[in-house]
């Protein structure tokens, strides 16, 4: 079965539909690309993927190392270059105050996130700033 259909709407719009739950999220090309910016763009949505990867993962490494994770909220910034047109840098802030972790937690935290399987994906193709609230 396949991951996901994407569907072309018309006026730089898609439909992309999740196979498994049929869920379903539009695109939308970014106003400073001929597009009405009405929903997230393609690049939106890998650079949102780049962090709900990483607190799904430091979910999963709290959940197998018994550490209690109860707050975590990241904020996304993407910056887009040019020639050629791509994502330059992903600037990524997350807010785990309230989560009372000790320091070395702290740091085994951020070592699992920034080793998530998008973070390996994109590699150094895209430039990195991360920001940590504890």
């Amino acid at each position: 079965m396949s991951t996901s259909t994407v569907e072309y709407l018309g006026e730089l719009r898609t439909k992309c539909t999740h196979m498994k739950s049929r869920l379903e999220l539009i695109t939308d090309a970014p106003a400073d690309n001929n597009g009405k910016g009405e929903a997230f763009s393609p690049t939106d949505l890998v650079a949102t993927a780049y962090a709900s990867c990483m607190l799904t993962i430091i979910g999963i490494y709290c959940d197998n190392h018994h550490i209690s994770f109860d707050h975590g909220i990241a904020s996304v910034n993407k910056i887009m270059e040019s020639n050629p047109r791509r994502i330059g840098t992903i600037e990524i802030s997350i807010d785990f105050s309230g989560n009372n972790w000790e320091v070395d937690i702290q740091k085994r935290i951020i070592r699992a996130g920034e080793a998530c399987p998008v973070a390996k994906t994109l590699g150094d193709n895209v430039a990195m700033v991360f920001n940590y609230k504890f």
